[in-house]
């Protein structure tokens, strides 16, 4: 099978694609989850250079996978396991990789440094997650958000609690697929002003709110994510802040009896998310998490030329 797509260089946000280019990722991803194992030649006797400056389940075991599926070897990196310890600069790393693999993968904290990464690189490079920006969750999301509603256009989407990366690129992503999303943040916790701007300047239908009923009533979903990601502080003035902000079933009643719950994984039950929500009926997380995979895969695929 033979499918050709138009992609940028890079995946460092999803704003680096249009509506077009979005959508047919999407069905490609569906295609490869439908059918996993007809794409082994695709990019047999490749490799991956993963560099992974934080912890990770989903995205590390999701993108190894991936790439053995593609027929691709991925070299999971740690910075202690380079010269990086030692000194020696990110672009540096980065024109060296692109001789040894075919794509680089990054999980790190600043988007500068991602963006530092893809400036010197010859190859695609992938942002695995950052402190601004998380495309490989929006990508996900959109996948699950197609699965269960059958579309995109017209969907509505509440996003609750801590305006962080994930929401950074729910609000990117939302404006491509045609999906509106209605925002609900305490103040000082809402997302980049920048992105929620741009967005709303290429016609995404994006509010922010400050009561959770507000955004949740009407929703085809609603999202949320820890309140204290890796980098914050885990402070009191935090968790006070955002506690009004937890979804529950209360809060669930309010969206639409067909409703579905998103969370990016971890979650601290009781915290962000009640039990009875993550656990219960409406859930969707873990087909959610398991679509990690068809769309990194779709990604590397779609990004490296695969045949």
């Amino acid at each position: 099978m033979t499918v050709l797509l138009t992609m940028p260089a890079d995946l460092l946000r999803i704003s680096d694609l249009d509506r077009s280019q979005l959508l047919r990722l999407l069905d490609l991803a569906a295609g490869m989850k439908a059918d996993p194992w007809n794409w082994g030649e695709s990019l047999r006797g490749r490799s991956l250079a993963a560099l992974f400056d934080k912890p990770s389940t989903r995205t590390r075991v999701s993108f190894e996978a991936a790439a053995h599926r593609l027929g691709m070897l991925p070299i999971m990196l740690r910075p202690d396991e380079l010269q990086l310890g030692r000194g020696e600069p990110i672009a540096d790393t980065a024109r060296v990789l692109s001789a040894y693999a075919a794509a680089i993968v990054i999980r790190t904290f600043g988007q500068e440094t991602v963006e530092e990464v893809a400036a010197a690189a010859e190859v695609p490079v992938i942002n695995a997650l950052t402190d601004e920006h998380h495309p490989c969750q929006a990508l996900a999301d959109l996948l699950t958000l197609r699965e269960r509603f059958g579309r995109l256009d017209g969907l509505r989407l509440a996003y609750v609690g801590d305006g962080n990366n994930v929401a950074n690129s729910l609000i990117e992503a939302g404006t491509l697929a045609g999906v509106t999303i209605d925002l609900a943040c305490p103040a000082g916790y809402e997302p980049d002003p920048d992105v929620i701007s741009l967005a709303r300047d290429a016609g995404g239908a994006i509010e922010v709110h400050r009561h959770p009923i507000t955004a949740v009533t009407g929703a085809h979903a609603v999202y949320t994510d820890v309140w204290v990601s890796m980098g914050d502080l885990d402070s009191s003035d935090r968790l006070a802040a955002l506690e009004p902000y937890r979804v529950d079933e209360a809060l669930m009643a309010h969206a639409r009896r067909d409703a579905i719950f998103l969370h990016c994984l971890p979650a601290h039950r009781g915290q962000e998310v009640a039990a009875e929500v993550i656990d219960g009926p409406q859930s969707a997380v873990w087909q959610q998490a398991a679509n990690r995979l068809p769309t990194e895969q779709a990604v590397l695929h779609a990004l490296c030329g695969g045949r």
